[in-house]
């Protein structure tokens, strides 16, 4: 079941604006490219929604406001009813590493280091000590299947080996929010079911997911699909 709403966008817009504006120009057409309009949406805790939409139709910018890796042009977001532009960049990433795990389409594992030094990473911006993180990334890697390979770098990994090593680093810092974005789009079908089936089991968990993908048959393993198209939502909210 979900529960209270945990993210709530009010009328949320983004611009990337071409040059500096000048006075006056606040209200110009042409000073940049439009990504997101009036975007409405809220996400109760505990929810599974997929944002499913075409190349360049907003998504994963969306995303990226919603991770506080970026900054509305317009509107509100209020993330556990706190207002995010009141939050300068120091408490946006105390929240980021605190609060939201991330999961990309490019693993962004570090490929000198092993699949445990990679699953430890977050925690090393954490006051905890190093072998509670140690322990807690060892439980996570075992958990989803990666228990013989935990000491093995990504090259020596498959797509999906990588990407449960990221979804173990994801969930290190036991999250209350994690943001997939195209987490299934490098890799073939059968694994990429078996990763939605791993985020499925993380959302039984009580984890709010939030997975952007072009694939409706990765969209419809969410438990609400909202579709993107120019930057607008044009399907259910």
């Amino acid at each position: 079941m979900s529960g209270p709403a945990q993210i709530r966008l009010e009328g949320l817009g983004k611009t990337f604006v071409h040059a500096p504006l000048g006075p006056g120009d606040e209200h110009r057409e042409d000073h940049g490219v439009v990504v997101l309009r009036d975007i409405n949406l809220t996400i109760s805790r505990g929810d599974f929604v997929a944002l499913q939409g075409t190349s360049g139709s907003g998504k994963s910018t969306l995303l990226h406001l919603i991770g506080l890796l970026d900054r509305p042009s317009q509107g509100r977001y209020l993330l556990e009813g706190r207002d995010t532009a009141e939050l300068d960049d120091d408490a946006a990433s105390a929240i980021r590493n605190q609060h939201i795990g991330f999961v990309f389409q490019s693993f962004y594992l570090i490929p000198y280091a092993t699949a445990l030094e990679n699953v430890m990473l977050p925690g090393m911006y954490s006051d905890r000590p190093q072998s509670e993180i140690r322990a807690r990334a060892v439980e996570l890697l075992e958990r989803l299947g990666l228990a013989d390979r935990m000491h093995f770098r990504p090259s020596r990994l498959s797509g999906g080996q990588q990407q449960r090593v990221a979804m173990a680093r994801a969930l290190l810092n036991d999250p209350d929010l994690i943001l997939a974005d195209e987490p299934t789009g490098q890799l073939d079908s059968t694994t990429s079911k078996e990763i939605i089936e791993l985020f499925r089991t993380v959302n039984q968990t009580g984890k709010t997911i939030l997975l952007v993908t072009h694939d409706e048959d990765v969209a419809l393993a969410a438990r609400r699909v909202i579709r993107l198209s120019d930057g607008r939502i044009v399907g259910p909210s």
